[in-house]
């Protein structure tokens, strides 16, 4: 067995200044809605102005994440609006299919611009304000980060980089006192199989409720459990 980690210091919701990023995704809205329903002052962020809008909370930023710029709307945004910045919560991802050879250069560009280089884009410009309120950063990343699956190479590798990326940072930012969540849960059902970059979905058994993985990753950024891998969530009922 894994020796398992101790939680860190618990984190009061109610009234914490959260950005959502993500936020009209399936699991990100999800995410945003318990956050709200625990009494968060939330930021959505998102690229559709009217999918933010329909989410009928927060303040809405529209930012696209593979944009440099994202990160000092964000932060503008957060100062603007909220007085600052307790914690931020990257729920945005793409995802693609198929064996590598087979994938084009282009996908594999989108794959690694989303789901790692504009999470660092981000990171570099609003870990400022979580220091000033020694808040958290938490990421969804994915079960393949922890078992990479073949005919999803690039996906596995972006996630698995993700997860690198918390894992270095939880180490640099503890003196600033910053949390970092590494969340990494089973295939759950977002839809967001459905609708890949390129390839198509290899069958894969039912998977976990959104609405219960949200729950799930709530309750662990409330107890303080900073590293959530695939085991920790429920499995799905056959």
């Amino acid at each position: 067995m894994e020796p398992q980690q101790r939680p860190g210091r618990t984190r009061e919701i109610d009234g914490a200044r959260i950005a959502v990023v993500g936020a009209t995704g399936a699991l990100g809205a999800l995410v945003a809605a318990e956050l709200e329903r625990r009494g968060a002052r939330l930021l959505v962020v998102g690229r559709d102005a009217e999918r933010l809008a329909a989410l009928g909370t927060g303040v809405a930023v529209v930012a696209d994440l593979g944009d440099a710029g994202a990160g000092d709307a964000v932060a503008a945004a957060a100062r603007e609006h909220l007085g600052g910045l307790d914690g931020l919560v990257n729920a945005a991802g793409v995802v693609a299919f198929g064996a590598l050879g087979d994938t084009p250069d282009e996908v594999v560009e989108e794959l690694f611009l989303i789901n790692v280089v504009g999470p660092l884009f981000l990171l570099r410009r609003v870990v400022p304000l979580l220091e000033e309120s020694q808040g958290f950063v938490l990421q969804l990343s994915a079960v393949v980060a922890e078992r990479p699956m073949p005919r999803m190479a690039a996906y596995s590798a972006s996630k698995a980089a993700l997860s690198a990326v918390a894992t270095a940072l939880r180490t640099e930012l503890r003196r600033s006192r910053v949390d970092v969540y590494d969340v990494r849960p089973p295939h759950t059902e977002t839809g967001l199989a459905g609708r890949p970059l390129s390839g198509e979905a290899p069958g894969l058994p039912a998977g976990l409720d959104p609405a219960e993985v949200a729950r799930r990753i709530v309750d662990a950024l409330a107890a303080g459990e900073h590293d959530l891998g695939a085991d920790a969530f429920a499995t799905p009922a056959r």
